[in-house]
């Protein structure tokens, strides 16, 4: 029998990330997608691909052996992340990983609980990455590179060999971040950046190349 899973919130993350649940579904029927939640009544209601948003959080609490895949976040709430999916006030072990059928991810790579990681994206050998992200299609994370837990990785992002990328970073599509470089926790990687050197906790770094200014977003 397919798992059962509730996605959340009702946002962009949410919907793309049933785009790749159905395309693992098209192989195998792997999961069995009850539907979204969301604390914002107004979404009550609302569909994509036939799958509707049932309700709060409290939805949770009626169904047994169900698994959460929780991936909200963007660039103006990304610091948030952890707080919202605390919320939930789910155990770890009832969260899940979603990995698109097209993934290349080595057999020495190491990831966590509460990922979704969307078509074509390469996870390279000795690659570490934590819980609770999200990893939009067609981008590389090559070798030996860690990923902080709550991180966001946008589209067609290519993060070169010994990267660090701390804890609560989002990294807007097109980056690219060169190899051996470190990325405090709690930044946010402007969209078509290019990271030739680090980038220190805290702050909204952009341009070719990319500069840190003091302040994150708010």
């Amino acid at each position: 029998m397919p798992d059962r899973l509730i996605i959340f919130p009702f946002g962009g993350n949410a919907r793309e990330s049933l785009i790749t649940i159905l395309d693992i579904n098209k192989r195998s029927n792997k999961w069995d997608v009850l539907g979204f939640i969301d604390d914002n009544s107004l979404t009550w209601g609302k569909e994509c691909c036939g799958v509707k948003v049932l309700g709060g959080k409290e939805i949770i609490k009626e169904f047994q052996d169900v698994k959460i895949l929780a991936v909200p976040g963007n660039p103006k709430d990304y610091l948030k992340r952890q707080e919202i999916i605390n919320r939930l006030e789910t155990v770890n072990t009832h969260f899940a990983t979603i990995i698109h059928p097209s993934v290349t991810v080595s057999p020495d790579s190491i990831i966590g609980y509460n990922n979704i990681i969307m078509s074509n994206v390469v996870v390279s050998c000795g690659a570490n990455i934590g819980n609770h992200c999200v990893i939009l299609p067609n981008s590389v994370i090559a070798h030996d590179c860690i990923v902080g837990d709550y991180c966001c990785i946008g589209s067609n992002v290519t993060i070169s060999g010994n990267v660090t990328l701390g804890s609560n970073c989002y990294v807007g599509s097109g980056v690219s971040i060169r190899d051996n470089i470190e990325i405090g926790e709690n930044t946010l990687i402007g969209t078509g950046s290019n990271v030739i050197s680090d980038i220190p906790s805290g702050v909204v770094a952009v341009g070719n190349p990319a500069k840190g200014m003091k302040g994150g977003l708010k």
